[in-house]
């Protein structure tokens, strides 16, 4: 069958042949045993249900030992022999040129070279799913092919309920996922409700099929990584940045540090993903020996080198052994898969990789243990840098609040803070967020370089002009992307479909969608998807992370992602999403996003004038009532430009008044 005849057949009648298990592949390590013998015939009847009854007997002891054997019921059978990837947007079949970009979006995320675990339909952070098994992507598939420009899809965690009638105007796709119960969002609630079929952890733009492989974080961490040294007053020559993880996300931070101009060492127990980010570009160099890293960080820093060094182990070792031989930490991290400690989202010092993925499933109360031994060691290595002037921020991965649930020297005096910052607290929140600027991306649905070397060209020149303008308070933003945006073809960013990030406040997000808008109408470009990073000004609520410098005592609640998800669907986004979880964890954030198609149209035209106008000031509104300065200062400047936009304002309180 060619392609499109294989995406419009769905689950296939015949069943095809079991797949053998590559373990050339990097796998999802298996999740530990956590159903009742009751449960486990749920999980099979569950799994059974999207097939002919005819298909039962031969699928049941297969499905049997993948729940036994891994942990879930992938359904390794039905995984396509197509090669995955992001194709050109006339490839796919259908009726409805936006569900054809949706298909496109799907399959990128599933990309060998974009998805961390591939095989189980995972993109990145060790459980962000964008399908729960095959037989999801397969239907999935099917009714987006088959879709109208008068229905829409409905999305139940991986699990495609249905194609609904709807309009025109209503989005394409809904998508929803790990919505559960609040009661019911510890990290065993994911595992039991994940292992039965019936929920899964989207992350953040895994699940809303928005992920554009790591140059998708590698913005966001330069920025990051540029304040930061701002901040201590340093320039990034010569001065050293150390963290850890190479996975799909954190994989940006070596990339990050060279585009700022620094030494990164980067440490990362995985040998298969430090190779596929060598082989990417992504490092300069692997090193597998603590002495021989001392010696060449000693160099690099010496010689003010530009570099990326991979440490092919435990970053615990790397933090204690800087502090022995005293090599100065500038900026400090982490980017493990700390929302998901016990499941491979972190790796514990003292066991090799291989031990530990063992341990995880055989002895989960033993690798808990682990862990949390290997966190308070961490801790307490970067306390000794931090006494040595070191400034270590919190990458928002849930890092110190696991560190604290193990008991380590984490705290603040006040015994209710962290002793450090989360760097949206300290650096994106004030200096970004707080004046509208935030991960704006776009994805060119030809799949041609030249396409995306244009819209780089447009977006270059739209953000002149709006700096040419632009008050004082917002042109070192400005010119942060602007010099990001000109360096984005020679630092090699593309992994997957061809695309680009570009943090953007409202007007810029705008006026750049008009400018591709025209464009295509011109035929001089093809069709564009729109989109963000969930991490933004508006999309989530996530109170160790986007909404951790909100100090009016509301960032422990949802209703700015909520309403964003709401506002965005009927204002024109051709897809939504929202999700339990994210880069912090299961329970811990609710966050949403979007993607829009442009076609060149007028419609586009009053779609994204809408939709991009409110998904950035909804967030706006929040922070400025929370009496963040910048936002207040957002929001009188949005309102000037728009004179139907009525924001409540805070009223400031003379704190002398309270004392």
């Amino acid at each position: 069958m060619t392609f499109q005849e294989h995406i419009l057949q769905g689950i296939p009648n015949i069943l095809p042949s079991p797949k053998s298990y590559d373990s050339s592949i990097n796998h999802a390590p298996k999740r530990k045993e956590i159903l009742s013998e009751e449960e486990t015939k749920l999980a099979l009847k569950n799994a059974l249900r999207y097939f002919d009854a005819k298909h039962h007997a031969t699928l049941l002891p297969e499905f049997k030992q993948e729940l036994k054997e891994y942990g879930r019921i992938y359904m390794y059978r039905f995984r396509p022999d197509y090669k995955m990837y992001a194709r050109a947007i006339e490839e796919y079949p259908g009726k409805c040129e936006q569900a054809k970009a949706i298909m496109l979006m799907i399959q990128n995320n599933l990309d060998y070279a974009v998805a961390q675990h591939p095989h189980e339909l995972i993109t990145y952070g060790g459980n962000g799913a964008v399908f729960q098994n095959w037989a999801q992507y397969l239907l999935t598939m099917k009714y987006l092919a088959e879709m109208t420009n008068t229905q829409t899809l409905v999305m139940y965690s991986g699990h495609p309920m249905g194609l609904f009638p709807s309009h025109k105007d209503a989005p394409r796709v809904v998508v929803t996922n790990g919505m559960m119960i609040p009661n019911y969002s510890k990290p065993d609630d994911w595992e039991k409700f994940n292992a039965l079929g019936v929920t899964q952890y989207g992350q953040m733009t895994a699940g809303s099929y928005m992920y554009i492989g790591p140059q998708g974080i590698v913005h966001g961490t330069t920025i990051t990584v540029l304040n930061g040294f701002r901040k201590i007053n340093k320039k990034p020559a010569g001065n050293l940045f150390v963290t850890s993880g190479l996975g799909g996300m954190s994989g940006a931070q070596p990339k990050a540090g060279t585009i700022a101009g620094c030494v990164t060492v980067c440490a990362e127990v995985n040998p298969k993903i430090t190779k596929i980010r060598h082989e990417q570009g992504w490092i300069h160099e692997v090193i597998e020996n603590l002495d021989v890293l001392v010696e060449r960080v000693k160099t690099a820093k010496e010689n003010k080198e530009i570099v990326s060094l991979a440490y092919l182990g435990n970053v615990v070792e790397v933090w204690e052994r800087f502090d022995t031989d005293n090599i100065h930490i500038d900026l400090g991290s982490d980017q493990t898969s700390l929302h998901n400690p016990w499941a491979g989202g972190y790796y514990p010092a003292g066991l090799s990789y291989e031990e530990a993925n063992e341990m995880m499933a055989s002895n989960s109360d033993l690798f808990k243990e682990k862990v949390q031994e290997s966190l308070r060691r961490q801790a307490k290595a970067i306390n000794k840098h931090t006494e040595k002037g070191t400034y270590f921020f919190d990458y928002g991965n849930a890092f110190l609040l696991e560190a604290s649930r193990a008991g380590a020297d984490v705290m603040a005096e006040n015994g209710i803070d962290f002793k450090y910052p989360s760097y949206v607290q300290d650096i994106m929140g004030p200096m970004c967020f707080d004046y509208g600027f935030g991960p704006f991306r776009w994805v060119c649905t030809s799949g041609k370089p030249d396409d995306l070397a244009k819209t780089d060209d447009i977006a270059c020149q739209i953000l002149e002009e709006i700096k040419s303008d632009a008050p004082k308070e917002i042109q070192q933003q400005m010119e942060d992307n602007i010099q990001w945006i000109k360096g984005a073809q020679e630092n090699k960013l593309v992994v997957g479909s061809q695309a680009r990030i570009l943090y953007a406040d409202a007007e810029g997000r705008m006026k750049i969608a008009k400018a591709f808008n025209n464009a295509i109408a011109k035929k001089e470009i093809g069709y564009i998807v729109l989109g963000r990073d969930h991490h933004d000004v508006s999309g989530t609520d996530s109170p160790y992370r986007e909404t951790s410098n909100i100090y009016d005592g509301s960032r422990f609640t949802a209703d700015m992602a909520i309403q964003n998800v709401i506002g965005d669907s009927f204002r024109g986004a051709t897809w939504v999403s929202i999700h339990n979880g994210g880069g912090v964890g299961w329970g811990e954030v609710t966050n949403g996003g979007f993607g829009m198609v442009l076609d060149g149209s007028s419609d586009a035209e009053s779609r994204l004038t809408s939709m991009l106008f409110w998904d950035v000031n909804n967030g706006i509104s929040r922070r400025s009532w929370a009496r963040n300065e910048g936002a207040i200062f957002t929001a009188k400047r949005a309102m000037e430009a728009n004179p139907e936009l009525k924001i409540t304002l805070p009223n400031l309180v003379d704190d002398s008044l309270l004392s």
